[in-house]
């Protein structure tokens, strides 16, 4: 019998009263288990204490979730973010080393959101830090009034470019995702390629060019609701079958 692969899952830090705690959401974790197929092991934001070629030896796959913060801009020498932007600079000491080490050490790899961000500025891309007030881009973050099946509902088409890993998956030339972020790829870095794109153009998926395996990065949310959207299931079991083929080597 095959083992269940090993699936680090990236945390957040987060003060909650006078004490510090590393938290990852519970629709990423679930998603790991159901729609991978993995066991989530949730890595936390303590890059002090963490060795990252020790902790790459011992997973088979690692998911990067998304996040209230986004990525310090200094980390892509963008101007500085606007009063009261959530940060979180101990997760992008560890995230961002840990991306590029995964990718040497062939690692498959998912980001989602703040970690499909992570993965352009690690690689050396920029962000636009308020799409919504850079043309020609539409509003893409959700309303927090609306109740969460609003928030994560269907918004636009992702167009899924010819050839790659999305194809490869037989999503089909486009396919329906949910629009969550304010922050999006301005430059994209290089060695990454385009896998889809909103209708205006903003890219919200990318593959790692030079990945001996599974790396992708996506801007929308596939993880919520996962099984009961094909297109987001797609996603997940690709990733877990590459996880699992890990975990068979190994």
């Amino acid at each position: 019998m095959s083992r269940q692969p090993l699936i680090g899952v990236s945390a957040c830090s987060k003060q909650i009263g006078p004490h510090p705690f590393h938290i990852a959401g519970d629709k990423y974790l679930r998603a790991v288990a159901i729609a991978a197929g993995g066991l989530p092991l949730v890595i936390p934001a303590t890059p002090a204490l963490i060795d990252i070629p020790d902790l790459l030896e011992r997973l088979d796959g690692l998911l990067l979730t998304g996040s209230p913060s986004n990525v310090e801009p200094h980390h892509y020498q963008g101007p500085d973010s606007a009063p009261g932007t959530p940060h979180d600079p101990a997760r992008d000491s560890l995230t961002l080393p840990l991306i590029r080490a995964a990718v040497d050490a062939g690692v498959p790899l998912l980001g989602i959101c703040r970690g499909f961000q992570e993965m352009n500025v690690a690689f050396g891309g920029t962000l636009h830090q308020r799409v919504h007030e850079v043309g020609p881009f539409m509003d893409h973050r959700d309303d927090p009034e609306q109740p969460l099946e609003v928030q994560y509902g269907l918004r636009h088409p992702l167009y899924v470019q010819p050839g790659g890993l999305l194809e490869q998956l037989g999503l089909g030339p486009q396919f329906e995702v949910n629009s969550v972020h304010g922050q999006g790829v301005e430059r994209l870095a290089p060695g990454l390629r385009i896998e889809g794109l909103a209708p205006d153009g903003l890219v919200e998926a990318f593959s790692v060019e030079r990945a001996r395996t599974f790396a992708l990065g996506v801007q929308f949310h596939p993880e919520w609701q996962v099984s009961e959207h094909p297109a987001y299931l797609a996603i997940f079991r690709a990733f877990g079958e590459a996880c699992r083929r890990r975990a068979e080597q190994r």
